[in-house]
């Protein structure tokens, strides 16, 4: 057995521990368990795998296994990562041990929660290591599920239609998916389900990849929020609880990405060079659409769902122009906008918790009341916005560098575009901080309120923590990434 089906089980005992569970405070205690024993062995597997790199291990993917468990259709449970693989398991990691904290005090129904949130983590560790397609699709589905009730029972506001909204979108997504995998595992020869196989048999005849690409990249797409099937996006993070949402924007919209990536595109990479064209401009639609959108709200959490559909937008973007440098940045920026967005919604949820509101025309002179939201706010304000020595910056400049590679005037047009997202998303940031945090306190109710509690800054510190450590020491991820992303532009290419 590999050691990345840890990243399985693990999730699995905490499932057993909760519902053994008696008291708050051992649901708690396993949660707090279950999610360190997460991050060491990921922060493990990025130090093994840096030194594997590092000692001359060329294999594509480290640590593989596979296990058949239905010959019929040669599905079999088979693991192993790459570059890409080993930052997503970090990056879902960090969200997962930060979440827990942001969820402390969370009533009611404590433990029946944790028991989803513990579910919905279980389905993107399993995704993320996984190499084989039905299986990848099965912890896809496992991953999605949950989010209907933790939305619709813990949630606010109109919570039953954005649960039911994102639940029926997400699901049309997987429908497309499973035409598509089933499509590729055809059409290929019926003989393996493991992606890498597939990529290195590349006999899927190029009129039958046109007629697939489209299910397997918009399948994908819509969870990345790729317009025009973003809608579920905004609805959903508004209605989601603080970690839900962390985890859904953090992580779960990653899996969009990596799938259009390692599926779609290094799967039929004919039809991903011929069709490209058509999903480059619906992503740079996302990108400047969702940042001129986020200028318009009034809630603080549809902000930020709008400010997500741009960066999310934006690593398919950087995917489709199908560079070293804008692939490479593509997954930096899903490691990037996975730890500003969870601090943001972390945040966001604590203001919320003690304001009872989210609305900016209500809220003012937040920096005096709690000083320390109002600077890590602000923090993750200036990482969203590309400030240099945050991780946004390092991740945006690498992609559109590596997108003005190219050299005709329909790629570097779209690049010039996109890169128009970067004043607005300062535009709509700016206006944010200085309207909610600065200025006199309106209200006389909230000088009544408090800072951040020890669960809430453990939380933040962390987040704050990653997204500093990333944007002063980007070289260690972009050297796994860029390594991992070579071989797949060398078969879509």
């Amino acid at each position: 057995m590999s050691i990345l089906t840890l990243f399985v089980v693990i999730p699995a005992l905490m499932l057993l521990g909760l519902w053994l569970s008696k008291s708050l405070n051992q649901v708690r205690g396993v949660m707090v368990a279950g999610a360190s024993c997460l991050l060491a062995l990921s922060v493990w597997l990025t130090i093994y795998f840096v030194q594997q790199r590092a000692a001359g291990n060329t294999d594509v993917m480290l640590l593989t296994a596979s296990t058949p468990w239905f010959k019929p259709l040669n599905i079999a449970y088979s693991v192993g990562v790459d570059g890409i693989s080993v930052v997503m398991l970090l990056l879902s990691s960090i969200i997962v041990f930060t979440g827990t904290f942001a969820s402390w005090r969370l009533q009611p129904l404590t433990k029946e929660y944790f028991l989803w949130f513990t579910l919905l983590s279980t389905g993107v560790y399993g995704f993320f290591i996984c190499t084989d397609l039905f299986t990848m699709f099965m912890f896809y589905e496992v991953a999605l599920i949950p989010m209907y009730l933790l939305i619709g029972v813990w949630g606010s506001g109109n919570k039953e239609y954005a649960a039911m909204k994102l639940t029926l979108m997400l699901m049309g997504g997987s429908a497309l998916l499973i035409i598509g995998i089933l499509g590729i595992y055809y059409f290929s020869g019926h003989t393996t389900m493991n992606v890498n196989a597939i990529a290195a048999m590349n006999n899927i005849p190029v009129e039958i990849q046109k007629i697939f690409f489209p299910f397997i990249f918009i399948g994908f797409g819509v969870l990345g929020a790729m317009f025009p099937f973003h809608t579920w996006s905004p609805d959903g993070h508004a209605s989601a609880p603080t970690a839900v949402s962390m985890l859904h924007a953090g992580v779960l919209m990653k899996l969009g990405g990596y799938g259009c990536f390692r599926v779609a595109m290094y799967l039929l990479p004919d039809a991903a060079n011929e069709l490209a064209w058509i999903f480059l401009i619906l992503t740079t639609i996302s990108v400047v659409y969702g940042a001129f959108s986020a200028c318009v709200q009034t809630d603080l959490k549809y902000i930020n769902a709008y400010s997500s559909v741009s960066h999310c937008g934006l690593v398919l973007f950087a995917l489709l122009m199908m560079t070293k440098t804008s692939c490479t940045g593509a997954i930096l920026q899903m490691l990037s906008h996975g730890l500003m967005t969870a601090l943001f919604f972390a945040l966001i949820g604590m203001i919320y918790g003690r304001t009872h509101t989210r609305d900016i025309r209500y809220l003012d002179g937040l920096m005096k009341i709690m000083p320390f939201l109002a600077v890590g706010y602000v923090i993750a304000g200036l990482a969203n916005l590309g400030l240099p020595g945050f991780s946004g910056f390092i991740a945006e400049m690498t992609i559109f560098v590596g997108s003005f590679e190219n050299g005709d005037m329909f790629h570097r047009v779209c690049t010039i575009i996109a890169c128009t997202s970067i004043v607005i998303t300062a535009v709509y940031i700016l206006r944010v901080v200085g309207k909610i945090l600065y200025g006199e306190v309106k209200n006389p109710h909230f000088l009544e309120l408090t800072d951040a509690s020890w669960d809430e800054r453990v939380a933040v510190i962390c987040l704050i923590a990653c997204v500093a450590g990333l944007g002063l020491f980007p070289l260690w991820a972009s050297n796994v990434i860029s390594d991992a992303v070579g071989p797949i532009l060398a078969n879509i290419l």
